[in-house]
């Protein structure tokens, strides 16, 4: 046995943390859509608490792939874009569960507000294709699936940039309480980052695939 294969199968770790990361963010994702269309408190502060514990096993997952890479001499990529899509991951988790929590601390109501609800919407379907991006990052066989799924990242950022924009405007137009715009409007941008923080995952994964496939 030469002294690569002895190393090999250890490089294999970070696509399954990579994998638990992205599917846990699937999860959290649908939480969020099943918050934004729950019209009790009690049960969405259940919702929240359910997502802090997935973004706390982001956080443990995105500690174990930096301890990993210290540890291992050979890594399936560049160590600087295994950095770069474990934080991206991570930022993702960090939004998402802002979100919720905010919602709930502010105590808005989420069922009344459209750009709430189609942002949410937006995310899951972002974060669909995160994971599926991920997913075929371990034998980069299919690189257009990849490169599919990061155009459509990219494109769903593009319309999520426009309901924040027409939500803003709705939100001065309409809302007379000053309070409560100022709520709504940080939510808003907190979700619209989360878009954001997929196209950085998109990003990394497209840099990948044009290094290595």
């Amino acid at each position: 046995m030469s002294i690569l294969k002895f190393f090999l199968p250890k490089d294999k770790v970070f696509f399954s943390l990579f994998e638990q990361a992205s599917g846990n963010l699937e999860s959290l994702a649908g939480k969020l859509v099943e918050l934004v269309n729950e019209s009790d408190y009690n049960k969405r502060s259940t919702l929240v608490k359910n997502m802090k514990d997935l973004e706390n096993e982001n956080d443990k997952l995105t500690h174990t792939i930096f301890v990993e890479l210290g540890k291992n001499f050979i890594t399936p990529f560049d160590r600087e874009d295994i950095h770069s899509l474990a934080t991206a991951l991570d930022d993702i988790a960090d939004y998402i569960y802002a979100t919720a929590k905010k919602i709930n601390f502010y105590k808005i109501e989420p069922t009344n507000d459209q750009g709430i609800k189609k942002m949410a919407d937006a995310i899951k379907e972002s974060v669909l294709s995160v994971n599926s991006a991920v997913i075929e990052l371990r034998n980069l066989k299919n690189i257009q699936k990849v490169v599919e799924c990061v155009i459509k990242i990219n494109g769903i950022e593009n319309q999520v940039d426009d309901i924040f924009d027409l939500s803003i405007e709705n939100l001065f137009e309409n809302e007379s309480d000053i309070k409560t715009l100022i709520k709504k409007r940080e939510i808003y941008q907190v979700m619209e980052e989360v878009t954001d923080k997929c196209e950085d995952a998109g990003n990394v994964m497209e840099s990948i695939v044009v290094k290595y496939a």
